[in-house]
């Protein structure tokens, strides 16, 4: 993937093993499936219910919010609607005009995004595209074929932890403990400036759950956290043996006082995080 900008062009590009007829079919057919749910993804996360693209010129790219699709909001106008090869759109919310082009390479098809702002033009998240089809659309294609065709919703409980070093400490929750996020995490000296972040915060998720992480608060600091994360495993002593391999002495034994198997693992700042086995109904 690459990107850049170029004045009031943005441009990105991913790789993705289709052929050009079957990425733009999935890219507009499955947008409800490739898109990711997320706190802050929609214009009103509160209400959405699906993510549509109605086909050919004139048509539009919408947030639906009830179940009849009549309630929706309107993100943009298709202009250019050739399958296998180009789709354009103009943002209904603000003045970015986005094509998306699909070009036949070795590895199936290069998806490429350019995003124009128009002179004097604002951007209300209009560029958007540009930063959620290499980290979205690209993964969903890699592993589609396997996937089931239902839409996965964040779960109604998150989490936000707090550290002096978010970036550093989202990597450990990754690496360590195994979280994924839905978007790449930050690499480099932490703490990062504000903006380097890519959102007010870092999303990692533990099934369907959201973990945040955000930086303390000015002034701030861990020397006396009460909290303590839980996280259920499918298998427990794998992911300890995991853990172990990557935390060293601050893992834990498995233990089970009152009949629920889990171990314990401190972070690097100092938080325990509590691994338990769920049950085969979770």
């Amino acid at each position: 993937m690459t990107e850049q900008e170029q004045g009031t062009t943005t441009t990105s590009r991913v790789e993705v093993p289709a052929p050009p007829d079957v990425a733009f079919a999935v890219f507009t057919d499955e947008l409800d499936l490739w898109w990711v749910r997320g706190p802050i993804n929609h214009v009103d996360g509160g209400r959405l219910r699906s993510m549509r693209c109605e086909p050919g010129p004139g048509g539009r790219l919408l947030e639906v919010y009830d179940e009849a699709g009549q309630d929706v909001l309107e993100l943009a106008r298709i202009t250019a609607w050739e399958p296998g090869r180009r789709l354009a759109f103009d943002s209904s919310l603000d003045d970015v005009t986005t094509e998306v082009t699909f070009e036949a390479v070795a590895a199936g098809t290069l998806v490429s995004v350019i995003a124009t702002l128009r002179p004097g033009g604002r951007d209300a998240g209009g560029t958007a595209w540009v930063r959620t089809v290499p980290k979205w659309f690209g993964p969903w294609v890699q592993r589609r074929e396997g996937a089931d065709r239902a839409v996965h919703d964040i779960a109604r409980f998150g989490l936000t932890v707090r550290y002096a070093r978010p970036a550093a400490a989202a990597r450990w929750l990754a690496d360590v403990l195994g979280l994924q996020g839905p978007d790449p995490l930050p690499q480099g000296p932490d703490p990062l400036p504000h903006t380097a972040y890519g959102h007010p915060w870092l999303e990692l998720r533990a099934g369907g759950a959201s973990v945040v992480v955000e930086p303390l608060p000015e002034g701030a600091t861990l020397d006396a956290v009460a909290d303590e994360p839980w996280l259920y495993v499918d298998d427990l002593d794998a992911e300890r043996e995991r853990a172990a391999a990557r935390g060293g002495d601050a893992v834990g034994e498995v233990v089970s006082p009152w009949g629920l198997p889990f171990f314990e693992v401190v972070d690097p700042e100092g938080r325990t995080w509590r691994l338990a086995q769920a049950r085969p109904t979770m």
